[in-house]
């Protein structure tokens, strides 16, 4: 065996989104905004997702609380409160976006109602 061969290493490229550019082009706006793509697997649009995290800020602020850590008892409680308004903002669109369905529904329906009459 041969110990003193030197291993042949290839170094992996840096992987880095500070500053990089797409296409060659030098223009700022073609630079990653970092809060673009936080939640590439849109958890935050899944109401399902947002109100267990929610939930798991809570118990986490319980957790604090119980072990006599009242600022980071604050902290998880302001983070729970986020996700609750959050959830409240889906919430709403959810309900809007049925009732918009709703009233085209009825207007189609009262629509068809009238050409039957007038045939």
């Amino acid at each position: 065996m041969n110990n003193n061969r030197r291993r042949n290493f290839r170094g992996r490229q840096q992987k880095s989104n500070f500053l990089r550019r797409r296409n060659g082009s030098s223009n700022t706006s073609s630079f990653n905004n970092g809060n673009i793509n936080f939640n590439r697997n849109g958890s935050m649009n899944n109401s399902h997702n947002v109100e267990k995290t929610m939930q798991k800020f809570q118990q986490l602020a319980k957790d604090a609380q119980s072990n006599g850590d009242p600022v980071l008892a604050q902290n998880y409680l302001q983070h729970a409160d986020h996700y609750l308004r959050r959830l409240n903002e889906l919430t709403e669109k959810k309900e809007s976006y049925v009732d918009k369905n709703k009233i085209s529904d009825n207007t189609t329906s009262e629509e068809t109602l009238l050409e039957k009459k007038l045939s």
